[in-house]
């Protein structure tokens, strides 16, 4: 899989931890607002964190609204929301060396930072 961090340019975090990570040579950076994540992307990601809804941003607006949160989602109804929504994808989400990072807690960012600066 190839090295890539899906954001969205509209979000301040995403732009902040981007900028946090500094040379990021040999990686895609793609916003997920004009180019979703792929189904063969998801799935990989998929594969490394465990689940569909360790994946999913449970957060976004549109989760409440569509009354999500008080469903008992499947690990493919949490993938197909996914792929529809932009939004409901976890950010950034980034594959790099064949590990995936998924949202912007602390742990995570660091985990990232690591990743691609060596």
């Amino acid at each position: 899989m190839k090295n890539i961090i899906f954001h969205l340019s509209t979000c301040n975090t995403c732009q902040r931890i981007l900028g946090e990570l500094g040379g990021l040579e040999g990686v895609e950076i793609q916003n997920v607002k004009e180019k979703h994540i792929t189904a063969e992307e998801l799935d990989f990601a998929k594969e490394k964190v465990g689940s569909y809804e360790g994946l999913f941003n449970k957060r976004a607006m549109k989760y409440r609204s569509m009354g999500l949160n008080k469903e008992a989602l499947t690990e493919e109804e949490w993938r197909k929301h996914i792929l529809a929504e932009y939004t409901f994808m976890k950010r950034p989400l980034a594959i790099i060396n064949d590990e995936v990072f998924a949202g912007n807690a602390k742990k995570t960012v660091a985990a990232l930072k690591e990743a691609v600066n060596g």
